[in-house]
């Protein structure tokens, strides 16, 4: 497996990220173990992406079930922990997840903070390698959706309140780096 420096930190990742978000609905958990022994042990794979919201569809019975999977995986296999890179995400209004925080899944600080400590307590660590915002928190066009409006009230929380609660995380230690995902380049 080939492995790379992620951005320009010290995460070194492999070529490959193992994606979960169908563990908990199109996989059970012992499916999900047996998917990232063959990843981790099998192939080199050391990156492993998830979110609050998974698996997907996104329901309120099955919301952070992805994570857990993840969760009891690490804790059944001690030492593992510091072989993966973990990612990942905090959901934002424009992910429009009513069951998630009452519908309230905006990225202000204390829904950030919710939802890290929702994570870190599915997943069974003290900290998370890569936390994302899994989309922006303002109303976009994105995955095909051709309908902006320019409506303030839609905007969401400040991005400086986010970016802040971002580093109050890593300040922390709960999280060693953020990004974004689902982000339009513009």
């Amino acid at each position: 497996m080939r492995y790379n420096a992620l951005g320009d930190t010290d995460l070194r990742v492999s070529a490959i990220c193992l994606g979960s978000m169908t563990w908990g609905v199109q996989n059970t958990e012992a499916e999900g173990h047996a998917q990232l022994d063959r990843a981790v042990d099998a192939h080199g794979i050391n990156f492993i992406d998830t979110a609050e919201m998974y698996p997907v569809p996104p329901t309120p019975e099955t919301q952070g079930e992805s994570e857990r999977v993840i969760g009891s995986w690490l804790a059944a296999r001690p030492g593992m922990r510091e072989r993966v890179v973990i990612a990942t995400k905090v959901i934002g209004a424009s992910n429009n997840i009513p069951h998630i925080r009452d519908g309230k899944g905006r990225l202000d600080r204390a829904a950030i903070m919710a939802a890290v400590e929702g994570s870190l307590r599915r997943l069974r660590t003290d900290r998370i390698d890569l936390y994302q915002t899994h989309s922006t928190d303002r109303h976009v066009n994105s995955f095909g959706r051709q309908d902006y409006v320019h409506d303030p009230a839609r905007d969401g929380a400040p991005i400086e309140e986010s970016l802040r609660a971002l580093e109050e995380l890593v300040r922390a230690g709960k999280v060693r780096y953020v990004g974004c995902s689902n982000f339009p380049a513009w």
